[in-house]
């Protein structure tokens, strides 16, 4: 059996080598002519899936190792009889962590503020199970769940008034509820003055020519956009005017990466009759040294900031966004290469739990909001 890869997937050949050959392609430029005869085909999101690239091919089973299936044309594929299947929830722990960092980099305390999660599915029920643990208030927004599902469900408008506003939807064009320009001037405008918006979700969620608008005439708002409408193009206007921007990162942990090519590979084995040969665990690396030092004599905020900003310093990806957007102004450096070169060439980045503090909690307030953002801790 033959496997096609996108390069950027981690540990391919530790999961599919012993039933498969790999051949690993970038897959953003990805053609059906590089195909060739393989039966599988592994992707992210920068690969579009559709008859264009598979039609003629051997193809039986794509994996995507991402929560969202937009890249994937689902009706081709049903017809097609091809096997596909995508990765839920893998990376929600990377992306909940990329809003903390954000958070405590903007110095906006979520625990005395309320918030607003648009979109509450696998990342977005992530953070709001993450939020409450913490005892945060939130205001929830998401027309496919009930009440029954989420108690704090409420409109888009009541969302929209929370101090932090975070997005996490899937990006669709049709059915009832549409997520694509979710966010238009009319919405952006309805900010709660002071707010924070993030976007980790997908880019044409938020329309950002009006998003750019409204922060023109709004300098009381902070937005952090780790996605991007017309990605891996962006508007450099756009980055001029956010306070926190990223390429498409957030999900981006290691251990979310993992956790994705498990899981196709677990649906592989699953759909080829194959006996699974590697298990997460035993291809997961330890963080050498787990152990993160503070100083408890300061407050609880400053402690947490501290804590995130010693595991993930979220300054890194927005000085590399920036930087590219000089090198484009000064050199024409091209903007979507370099976007999907920063994605490619992303430092690793191990998640919360890895990590021990070393020092006791001795204060039970701050001791649950470690543990909520998913540090060990040393009581």
């Amino acid at each position: 059996m033959k496997i096609i890869a996108d390069e950027n997937i981690p540990l391919v050949e530790e999961f599919f080598a012993a039933d498969a050959q790999v051949a690993r392609l970038p897959g953003r430029s990805l053609t059906r002519e590089q195909l060739g005869d393989a039966q599988a085909l592994l992707v992210r999101s920068v690969t579009q899936v559709n008859e264009a690239l598979l039609a003629g091919s051997d193809i039986q089973f794509v994996g995507t190792c991402t929560i969202g299936m937009d890249h994937l044309d689902q009706s081709y594929l049903h017809k097609q009889s091809i096997a596909y299947t995508n990765a839920p929830g893998c990376n929600a722990n990377s992306v909940v962590e990329y809003v903390y960092a954000a958070l405590c980099r903007l110095n906006v305390d979520w625990r005395n503020r309320t918030v607003g999660i648009i979109g509450c599915g696998n990342v977005g029920g992530a953070l709001y199970r993450a939020l409450k643990a913490q005892g945060v208030e939130c205001r929830c927004y998401d027309p496919f769940l009930t009440t029954a599902d989420n108690p704090d469900l409420t409109d888009l408008e009541e969302v929209l008034q929370a101090d932090i506003v975070s997005m996490h939807t899937p990006l669709t064009t049709t059915g009832p509820y549409p997520s694509r320009h979710l966010l238009t001037k009319e919405k952006i405008v309805q900010l709660a003055p002071g707010a924070v918006l993030l976007n980790c979700g997908r880019g044409p969620v938020i329309d950002n020519q009006a998003l750019l608008q409204v922060l023109r005439e709004r300098d009381d708002l902070q937005v952090v956009l780790d996605v991007w409408e017309t990605e891996p193009n962006f508007s450099l206007p756009l980055l001029d005017r956010v306070s926190l921007g990223s390429p498409h990162i957030a999900g981006y942990s290691f251990d979310g990466k993992l956790k994705g090519t498990a899981m196709i590979y677990q649906a592989f084995c699953r759909h080829f009759g194959l006996t699974e040969k590697t298990h997460l665990q035993s291809v997961t690396p330890r963080v050498a040294n787990n152990q993160l030092h503070t100083d408890m004599s300061a407050s609880d905020w400053a402690v947490i900031c501290d804590l995130v900003g010693q595991v993930y310093d979220i300054d890194d990806d927005d000085r590399a966004m920036r930087k590219l957007a000089r090198q484009n102004r000064d050199h024409g450096v091209d903007l979507g290469q370099g976007f999907d070169l920063l994605r490619k060439h992303y430092a690793i980045r191990r998640e919360f739990n890895n990590y021990q503090v070393a020092e006791k909690v001795k204060k039970e307030p701050l001791a649950k909001s470690l543990a909520a953002l998913g540090f060990h801790l040393n009581k």
